[in-house]
């Protein structure tokens, strides 16, 4: 079972990147399961479970009786289609950073305000832990995954965690890039300070907003960083 899981994964990744470098277009078909497994030197068995992967999560449709057809993603794609396209990239595309930042902007200001309202001492027991967040862009990047699952964790609202949970496999790696400049760490540590402040005293609009400026800052910050490398 693990050979066929492995060669499945080998056959989902090679086929997304043929739909991401445009070498499958959308509404074409796949080939054949049998093609497929010869092509890539799989078994069949591996092959329809990619495929079925790939229905899951957005990339393809299958018909009884026809070859999958590729999905135009940005019309039927769903979460799991954004983790398995981050997935197959080696290096994340800097401009996925901007998207998820402004993602966040929309996010993540509800549900700090929502958790600081409903769990107000949980919320600042997580951003307590601050005060020994180490220098390396690893560290920021790690406890910045576990304060904005926290956070959407200590929201009433359930959605926000499972939203959260879709990015597992590539916010680390997405994080990492962005922390890796000092001054986004420095910016990084003065909000985690302020939104601190915030919540013990209890407010949560006031959290809210925080949330929200520094959730701008960075996407400011992150695409100055990227017109500076294009020059």
């Amino acid at each position: 079972m693990g050979n066929v899981e492995r060669a499945s994964d080998f056959v989902e990744k090679e086929l997304v990147q043929s739909i991401l470098a445009h070498k499958l277009l959308p509404h074409t078909s796949l080939k054949p399961e049998r093609e497929l497994a010869s092509i890539y030197g799989v078994g069949r068995p591996a092959v329809r479970e990619a495929i079925q992967r790939m229905e899951r999560d957005g990339w393809v449709t299958s018909r009884k009786g026809m070859p999958p057809t590729i999905n135009d993603i940005w019309q039927h794609g769903n979460l799991m289609t954004i983790a398995s396209l981050l997935k197959s990239y080696e290096n994340i595309p800097r401009e996925w950073i901007s998207y998820m930042l402004e993602l966040r902007i929309s996010l993540t200001p509800a549900y700090i305000r929502d958790a600081v309202e409903t769990n107000r001492a949980e919320a600042a027991a997580l951003l307590i832990k601050a005060d020994t967040l180490k220098h390396a862009a690893e560290d920021f990047a790690e406890f910045d995954w576990e304060l904005q699952r926290g956070m959407a964790r200590l929201s009433s609202n359930p959605i926000y965690l499972l939203i959260i949970n879709s990015f597992t496999d590539c916010y680390i790696a997405m994080a990492v890039q962005y922390f890796d400049e000092e001054n986004h760490r420095i910016a990084s540590r003065k909000y985690y300070t302020d939104l601190l402040e915030a919540v013990l005293a209890g407010s949560s609009r006031e959290a809210e907003a925080i949330a929200r400026k520094m959730m701008q800052d960075s996407l400011v910050l992150w695409e100055a960083k990227n017109e500076e490398l294009k020059k």
